[in-house]
């Protein structure tokens, strides 16, 4: 069986717009053959996902989700093409899971983009000073804070994180996935976050494990 690399995955990722898992699964299937591998994708409709960057998407729904008997409130909303999508009970389940997303992984920005200059670069000091406090050599610093830059994209931007209900996939290919299988461009247009306290010193709880109890029941 040809050997599948992280470098194979993300440019069919990127040729295809397909989510990552999918696109692992298609090359494997396909003995790692790049070209059949698109062509898998194109069959199961998880490559026209990317097509559809260029349409409107003006429909959709705001869910409002309040946690822990109001400590925690989330308002978000997300965007597709058509009234007729928007009231599908998946497309709103999507809807609901983005909200318990946003409550229990409390991302700052929908993606890297939204992360303002002056952050990222706050962000960036404050690695090398980490990385040269370690005594690495300033040689590789740099490459150093790219990497470590990578997890805080991870833990800030929303389509970055770990989906909380599978946390092999991220937000942006559970994203992918249902652009595709809805047929429509869907979009995660913007949110707010509400804590009871925030920024009052108070015990910290495992909010994760709290939003996937509530979710279970």
């Amino acid at each position: 069986m040809a050997e599948i690399t992280a470098a194979a995955v993300k440019e069919l990722r990127e040729r295809t717009g397909a989510g990552m898992m999918d696109c692992k699964k298609a090359l494997t299937e396909c003995q790692g053959d790049m070209d059949k591998a698109i062509d898998y994708l194109r069959e199961k409709g998880l490559a026209a996902a990317a097509k559809k960057e260029g349409r409107i998407a003006a429909e959709g729904l705001v869910e409002a989700y309040i946690h822990g008997g109001g400590r925690i409130g989330v308002l978000v909303e997300v965007n597709c093409e058509t009234d007729f999508v928007s009231r599908g009970e998946e497309f709103k389940q999507f809807v609901k899971d983005i909200a318990m997303q946003i409550a229990a992984a409390k991302p700052q920005y929908i993606n890297k983009e939204d992360v303002p200059a002056e952050v990222l670069e706050h962000e960036k000091q404050i690695l090398r000073a980490q990385a040269l406090n370690e005594g690495k050599p300033e040689k590789i610093v740099e490459k150093m804070v790219e990497g470590r830059i990578e997890k805080f994209y991870k833990e800030v931007c929303l389509l970055e994180q770990p989906f909380i209900k599978d946390p092999d996939i991220t937000i942006k290919d559970l994203l992918l996935q249902k652009i595709a299988k809805m047929g429509e461009k869907i979009v995660i247009r913007r949110f707010a976050r509400y804590e009871m306290g925030e920024g009052i010193e108070k015990r910290q709880d495992n909010f994760v494990e709290e939003v996937m109890k509530e979710m279970n029941r």
